[in-house]
C-alpha cells in the first residue's frame, strides 16, 4: 500500500509539472489568421458603420502612424438600387451607380464575415498605401474601386458550379438591420 501511494504521489507531481509548472510542456494553440486580404467585413463604428468592405491589406503589428492592429479596406458606402424591366435605360444606369470608400480601420471596429471576394478581383490592387497618403491618391483609388465594383456587380463572376458568386452578391446588397 505504501509503494502504491508513493507511485501515485510521483505521478501527481509529474502531472503537476507538465500542466501547471512554469516550464510546462503544453502550450496553448496558436490563433489562425482569418483577417486576410479579400475577406468581406462589416464596419461597426464611425461614419461607415453597418457598411460592407473588402479587406485590402492587414497590419497585424500596426505601423508607425497607427500603433495598433488595423487594416486598409475598400467598401461600398451606397449600394445600387433595385431595377425593374419597366424602367428606362437612363434610369437603370443611374440606379446602378455605387459610392465607394477607402480607409484604415482598427481591428476592434470590424466584424469579418464568412465571405471572400473571388481571386480575379485581386483585392491587393484596389488601393495602395501610397494612394492613401494624399487626397488626390484617395480620390483616384475611389474612382478605380467604383469602376471595378460596378462592373462586377452588373455581371458577378461565376463560382465553381457556374452560378454567380454569392460573395459578390452579398457585397452588393445593403445590410438590413
Amino acid at each position: 500500500a505504501i509503494v502504491a501511494e508513493a507511485g501515485l504521489a510521483a505521478a501527481r507531481s509529474q502531472l503537476g509539472r507538465l500542466c501547471l509548472g512554469p516550464s510546462s510542456l503544453i502550450s496553448p494553440p496558436e490563433m489562425g489568421k482569418f483577417l486576410k486580404a479579400g475577406r468581406i467585413a462589416v464596419l461597426l463604428q464611425g461614419r461607415y458603420a453597418g457598411k460592407k468592405a473588402v479587406i485590402v491589406k492587414v497590419f497585424d503589428e500596426g505601423s508607425k502612424p497607427r500603433r495598433f492592429g488595423h487594416c486598409l479596406v475598400a467598401g461600398v458606402a451606397r449600394t445600387p438600387m433595385k431595377v425593374t424591366k419597366a424602367m428606362s435605360k437612363k434610369k437603370i444606369t443611374k440606379r446602378q451607380k455605387i459610392k465607394p470608400f477607402v480607409k484604415y480601420v482598427n481591428y476592434n471596429h470590424i466584424m469579418p464575415t464568412r465571405y471572400t471576394v473571388p481571386a480575379e478581383l485581386q483585392p491587393a490592387t484596389l488601393v495602395t498605401d501610397q494612394q492613401m497618403d494624399s487626397s488626390d491618391g484617395r480620390v483616384e483609388a475611389k474612382k478605380y474601386v467604383k469602376k471595378l465594383l460596378e462592373e462586377k456587380f452588373l455581371a458577378p463572376p461565376p463560382d465553381k458550379s457556374g452560378k454567380p458568386s454569392k460573395d459578390v452578391i452579398y457585397l452588393r446588397k445593403k445590410l438590413r438591420f
